[in-house]
């Protein structure tokens, strides 16, 4: 009997942690190795459905200034088709008229435009010192109502 603690030969009442802290410092290290073998890339989802994004009233008006790209490489303003220099040039006339707050440019793009040709006329608009632009989607038939709160 040289192991008793106490003199009485009855149940410890104390916890022994050390196995537990065995254990956490395993799944702690397990976890530290495999964490960034999961983080390969960023998966970004692209909203497919408009229903809940916000109408700009704005765009309606007359005065409004709107970028059409229905195809690659063929950009219009209004109702003219241009090329990439002259809209930099119209869209800045345009606006040159018009208060800071409402110097808002839309673009619109088809389906099939690429996404490069897209960031070349936002890039180009840019150059001219607009910094609000407006991404403008149809919305689809039949869809639902917005949600509550938006």
């Amino acid at each position: 009997m040289g192991m008793q603690a106490g003199g009485s030969g009855g149940l410890q009442s104390e916890i022994n942690v050390t196995p537990m802290v065995d254990i956490m410092l395993v799944l702690l290290i397990i976890f530290m190795v495999v964490t960034p073998l999961l983080q390969h890339g960023v998966s970004v989802n692209i909203p497919r459905d408009t229903r809940y994004a916000e109408e700009d009233q704005l765009i309606n008006k007359e005065t409004s200034v709107i970028v059409a790209i229905p195809n690659d490489g063929e950009y219009w303003l209004g109702k003219k088709r241009m090329s990439i220099d002259d809209l930099k040039s119209e869209v800045d006339k345009a606006l040159s008229s018009k208060e800071k707050k409402d110097r808002i440019v839309y673009v619109k793009s088809g389906i099939g435009v690429s996404y490069g040709e897209v960031v070349r006329v936002i890039n180009a608009v840019r150059e001219k010192g607009i910094d609000q632009i407006g991404l403008v989607a149809d919305k689809k038939k039949g869809a639902a109502p917005k949600a509550p709160g938006t």
